[in-house]
């Protein structure tokens, strides 16, 4: 196997989103296979005690890879937590000769024009049929993503949106580290750019789903007269959930957060992760138990809908150089 090849596919997997975008993996090639490992340096102590997202967010990296490997016309076998005594070990991607994953091929493209949108969303409702294939995309992968559609329950879950940005106000030290993953230096190659954060939109009557980053200045599409409130659109927002709760599900979330988010990307949806909720233990509980009312365990939430009318294209966010995340082999 060449390593070009492989080094080619990492750098496709680069492109993931990770929480504040701290891209915590590291990589090894082997002759004919690539191994992800965690980087617990950038692990988020305040924001992500139980490295929960951090974990998520390798499975999104891992997912990333497997489908650009997939469009190069290479099937893979995908060990997950291959060493017990090495934790940080997460998965082992071994090329075998054997046909592609046509479904993961198909979304290679998407990994290019995939972006993470803050802003107001359209009016336009999201069709079910378009909600029913982002489910199928999680279900491929071994997870259940649950659109939270009933008014009702979608209040419940804004609610506890709400509180978890309050309690996380309180949390000593996560001030601080929104403060420095946005705050980056010039020629920096991670963190939240101040171009994809959006201020709480002119005429908010209600509260905002968006993380409260300190700084933005990403505008928001003009609204057109009649659409009512500045925080009101047809947005829709879906629960990924798996039946257990330890760092192999965490991992199986992430690639199920890939597969969705590539998926909508490939309807022309616009999408956000929203991890908040699932940062803080009363959060996570009242979303398994008050809101969806299920036996499986929430991970993440994720919002889509149709880019609003005249939205501007969003600039691409900074990635970490291929050596810099590279381990010895």
């Amino acid at each position: 196997m060449s390593r070009t090849v492989l080094m080619t596919a990492i750098e496709h997997a680069l492109r993931a989103p990770s929480v504040h975008n701290t891209q915590p993996w590291r990589w090894r090639t082997r002759h004919d296979a690539v191994e992800l490992h965690a980087d617990w340096n950038r692990h988020l102590v305040a924001t992500d005690p139980d490295r929960r997202d951090l974990i998520l967010s390798c499975g999104a990296a891992l997912h990333h890879l497997q489908v650009a490997l997939a469009a190069q016309g290479l099937a893979v076998q995908v060990r997950r937590m291959p060493d017990a005594e090495n934790r940080g070990h997460l998965a082992t991607i071994a090329v075998r000769p054997a046909r592609p994953d046509a479904a993961d091929a198909a979304q290679f493209r998407a990994i290019q024009n995939r972006r993470t949108d803050r802003r107001r969303m359209s009016h336009r409702p999201v069709p079910a049929d378009h909600l029913r294939a982002l489910v199928g995309q999680a279900r491929r992968i071994g997870a259940l993503l649950l659109p939270v559609t009933d008014p009702a329950m979608r209040q419940r879950l804004t609610a506890t949106l709400t509180d978890a940005a309050h309690r996380q106000e309180f949390t000593p030290g996560y001030a601080a580290e929104l403060q420095q993953w946005t705050h980056r230096y010039p020629a920096g190659h991670d963190g939240v750019p101040a171009t994809t954060v959006t201020a709480a939109p002119v005429g908010l009557t209600g509260v905002s789903l968006m993380r409260r980053f300190p700084r933005g200045t990403l505008t928001q599409p003009r609204q057109s007269p009649g659409d009512g409130p500045a925080d009101d659109d047809a947005a829709e927002l879906l629960v990924i959930v798996t039946p257990h709760d330890d760092p192999l599900d965490w991992l199986r979330a992430g690639e199920a957060t890939s597969a969705v988010l590539l998926a909508a990307t490939g309807l022309g949806l616009a999408t956000t992760p929203l991890s908040q909720p699932l940062e803080v233990e009363a959060t996570r509980h009242a979303l398994r138990w008050d809101v969806l009312h299920v036996p499986e365990h929430p991970q993440l939430v994720v919002r889509v809908g149709w880019p609003a009318t005249g939205a501007a294209e969003l600039p691409s966010t900074p990635r970490r150089d291929l050596r810099s995340v590279l381990l010895q082999p």
